[in-house]
């Protein structure tokens, strides 16, 4: 069966854009393939900075013949009938169709339709240039002639033409061959905007700029390689990760590995040459975070580390796409001068952050209002801040309205956190200082690690300047949580703010956009409650939160703000079954637990975890078993409408077993109840397992629907009472088995 071989080669394309473009390229083709009838065996997509390859093997020679059989209407039908079903079946003339006889409706026509199969290169040539023309860019271009104002371009007496083809950058080639594998290939030769695909391309533009014939895939590959082109870029990202550290290692140092980065640059390069640049010592005086990010983020080089010891060296690891005949001087000293010139804006930023501002005497106001001390460069920033009023959302105010939002009910919370309450209120003060700090100004992603390092230069208590950074945290399912009391305080404060100003404004996320990370923000609550063991009740705490948003945004009734109130916290359950879920639980044991109201998330997570270990031993089953008939059967009675005693009377109790089961659930319920107090819910489930016995014995020698009303209503309200006493530690009837 023959194989396909496509590259579309261009100018270089944005390393971020390359896997997934590759992986379109894949989807696109192979789907317009199969709809048009062909089926392969196996298809794999490439990238380098220069061009999206894809190699399909197996492709059918051609598509299969088909054949539709078309419905058309009675023969006696109206002309108009007959007309429309000619032109929609394709046929010239009614004699074309088959007259087909029903017993039951009588004669009507049928159109037998043929479509012969077509050949794979007609097939290719005609998909080929739809998908090209219409590729999925996040940014594309148009170019030379194609980019001029309309009426400027030629295409004819009127300047009007067909639509010019948008790439990311300049598409120069293509490259399109079909064929068997041990026999010739052939182009198949579409055209885009005056490029026809062929079977040239060619390969490193510095080391091989000559032409090369392609035939098929493999020799493709080998002649790329001659050329200097690598082709697979997980094969770049290995060579350089492992020649990076093999470099880093024989010069005594440890690479500072960074896969986000070596993505990037496995995509900046078509033949990876890994080489050792360094920079002054002085620079290492600079917080590392800020010379890693620099070198990071400015030149796309790897820092290095001393292999015993803590912080940075002055050398690091750069990627050169070109094979240099000095060895790499030259490269190695045009990208260290760069990155000296970098580090040293960066020795700026750090020096002046840690100066006083110039315009001191126009922060006292915010000074004053925050209990600043202007003798201190954090607090100036903070001061600078909220005089600037510097916008946090339009609809929700300030940055320094919000920061008071914070401190506030980062005082509340700490009532039920045990923090130090005056530690509290200088992190809530000075959490987000550092947004007016150059370098975080810079480098954004140091927000919060800039405001600890600056916080503990001005001499700041080790917890205080702990929680400026960690009031951010956790950052995802798996960044870390906030190391103390104080720091986990102001988290909690900081994202339950962000919660209850978007619910207030109706910024909810939809569907998969969250453009505020509002769901990463519920999820870093749930984790803070239920891994640090808080005890938090959500229902008050939000309430409490939304009075200063209340200021900027009134609700318009206390109905719509209850509405907020539980619509917040459903959300919050389902961040809740989300970690649990991730963690192990079982879903329908979650939803046997968590009810409408509960807002201790942490007791809802013990009450999970007591039922999952209870549930599958012995004495589970009995519970699970002996609850399970009498709570369906009782919801099988209330949906008909059959009548339930508000009570158990005793004096209608009749025969034994409904006494002793009676009896049973009153002591039940009261070890439960009183379990459940203490919340030891293993022992509020061991209680109610005892009643398996009674419950089974009670269904094998009494009639529930006994003929006296009365009798029958008192037997579904001692069943109800079986429901009310299981209810108190789980919903019994959502666990399966």
């Amino acid at each position: 069966m023959p194989d396909l071989l496509l590259e579309l080669r261009s100018e270089e394309i944005p390393a971020r854009m390359q896997r997934k473009a590759a992986g379109d390229l894949k989807k696109l083709v192979t789907d317009a393939l199969v709809e048009a009838g062909l089926t392969y065996e196996g298809a794999r997509e490439y990238w380098t900075p220069r061009r999206l390859v894809l190699d399909i093997r197996g492709l059918t020679a051609r598509s299969a013949d088909q054949r539709e059989e078309r419905k058309g209407p009675r023969t006696d039908a109206p002309e108009g009938a007959i007309a429309g079903f000619l032109r929609g079946a394709g046929l010239s003339s009614i004699s074309e169709a088959q007259v087909v006889n029903d017993p039951k409706k009588g004669d009507f026509y049928v159109a037998v339709i043929s479509k012969p199969g077509r050949p794979a290169e007609e097939i290719i040539a005609d998909v080929m240039p739809g998908i090209i023309r219409n590729f999925p860019w996040p940014k594309s271009m148009r170019w030379g002639a194609a980019s001029m104002p309309k009426g400027a371009r030629f295409a004819g007496i009127d300047g009007k033409g067909p639509e010019s083809l948008r790439w990311v950058r300049p598409l120069q080639s293509i490259v399109c061959v079909f064929g068997p594998e041990h026999e010739e290939t052939q182009v198949i030769p579409f055209e885009i905007d005056g490029l026809v695909a062929g079977n040239v391309t060619y390969g490193h533009r510095f080391h091989a700029p000559d032409a090369i014939t392609v035939r098929r895939f493999d020799d493709y590959v080998t002649s790329l390689e001659k050329a200097k082109v690598m082709l697979d870029a997980d094969r770049r990202k290995d060579v350089i990760l492992h020649d990076a550290r093999d470099l880093a290692f024989a010069n005594g140092l440890e690479l500072v590995e960074d896969e986000g980065l070596l993505e990037e640059v496995s995509g900046l390069v078509e033949w990876p040459h890994v080489l050792m640049g360094e920079f002054e010592q002085d620079y290492l005086e600079i917080p590392s975070e800020i010379i890693r990010l620099t070198i990071k983020t400015n030149q796309k080089c790897f820092v290095t580390k001393p292999q015993s010891g803590e912080g940075l060296s002055n050398r690091f690891i750069l990627i050169s796409n070109i094979e240099a005949k000095d060895g790499g001087k030259e490269i190695m000293h045009g990208n260290g001068k760069v990155v000296r010139a970098r580090l040293s804006d960066a020795k700026h930023f750090w020096t002046r952050d840690q100066g006083n501002m110039p315009d001191l005497d126009t922060l006292k106001d915010s000074a004053a209002k925050f209990d600043l001390d202007l003798k201190k460069p954090l607090d100036q920033r903070m001061a600078k801040l909220d005089a600037l009023n510097v916008t946090f959302h339009a609809k929700l105010g300030t940055q320094g309205e919000r920061v008071a939002r914070i401190r506030a009910l980062a005082q509340e919370l700490a009532k039920v956190t045990g923090a130090d309450p005056a530690l509290v209120d200088r992190a809530a003060v000075l959490a987000k200082a550092d947004l007016r700090t150059e370098a975080v100004g810079e480098f954004p992603e140091l927000q919060g690690l800039m405001g600890r390092k600056y916080a503990t230069l001005q001499g700041e208590d080790a917890s205080v300047a702990a929680a400026i950074e960690d009031h951010w945290k956790p950052n995802g399912p798996s960044d870390r949580l906030p190391e103390d009391k104080v720091g986990l305080t102001v988290a909690l404060a900081d994202k339950l703010d962000t919660l209850v100003g978007f619910w207030a404004i109706d910024e909810k996320p939809t569907g998969s956009k969250d453009p505020y990370a509002l769901r990463r923000a519920a999820l870093g609550v749930v984790r803070i409650l239920l891994e640090r063991k808080v005890r938090l009740p959500l229902n008050s705490v939000l309430r409490v939160a939304m009075l200063p948003v209340e200021d900027i945004k009134p609700f318009v009734t206390d109905v719509s703000k209850d509405v907020c109130v539980t619509d917040l916290l459903s959300f919050f359950h389902d961040r809740l079954k989300v970690y649990l879920r991730d963690m192990g639980a079982r879903h329908d044991i979650i939803d046997a637990v968590l009810t409408f109201g509960a807002d201790d998330l942490l007791l809802v997570a013990r009450r999970v975890e007591a039922l999952t270990a209870f549930i599958t031993s012995e004495d589970g089953k009995n519970l699970l078993a002996g609850t399970k008939r009498a709570v369906q059967l009782l919801a099988a009675e209330e949906k008909k409408g059959t009548v339930v005693a508000d009570g158990v009377s005793q004096q209608l109790l009749k025969l034994d077993a409904e006494k002793a089961l009676w009896a049973a659930v009153v002591v039940a319920s009261k070890e439960a109840s009183e379990a459940v107090a203490r919340e030891d819910f293993r022992s509020a489930m061991e209680a109610l397992s005892k009643l398996r016995v009674p419950v089974d014995k009670f269904f094998e020698d009494v009639l529930v629907n006994d003929e006296d009303t009365a009798i029958r209503a008192n037997r579904l309200a001692l069943l109800k009472a079986i429901r009310e006493a299981t209810a108190t530690v789980a919903d019994f009837s959502k666990i399966s088995g």
